[in-house]
């Protein structure tokens, strides 16, 4: 299995599209087969690096790369984008 963790820290001010990028990434999980599990959630404590972060489990890396370029999964991504100004991510077996 393979843990995909993704932190992103949005523009200030892009409160709004950052709620719709989260909403966004959170309706793939069910129609992306190989996304076994995902957990998005935004940050809650106050001086925290990041703003949001996603928690995937995939059963395999070809999976995680299969959901990388999967175009359902670009579409979304590409909203990020333009309201981010930092992301950070950690791959790793389990």
């Amino acid at each position: 299995m393979v843990k995909h963790i993704v932190m992103w820290e949005f523009m200030p001010g892009k409160e709004k599209e950052a709620r719709e990028f989260l909403d966004k990434l959170r309706g793939l999980y069910g129609q992306i087969e190989v996304l076994r599990s995902a957990e998005v959630a935004e940050n809650a404590a106050p001086g925290n690096d990041c703003s949001a972060v996603l928690i995937a489990t995939f059963d395999c890396y070809a999976d995680l790369e299969a959901y990388k370029t999967d175009p359902r999964h670009v579409a979304v991504s590409s909203l990020c984008k333009s309201i981010r100004v930092a992301r950070h991510a950690v791959d790793y077996e389990f």
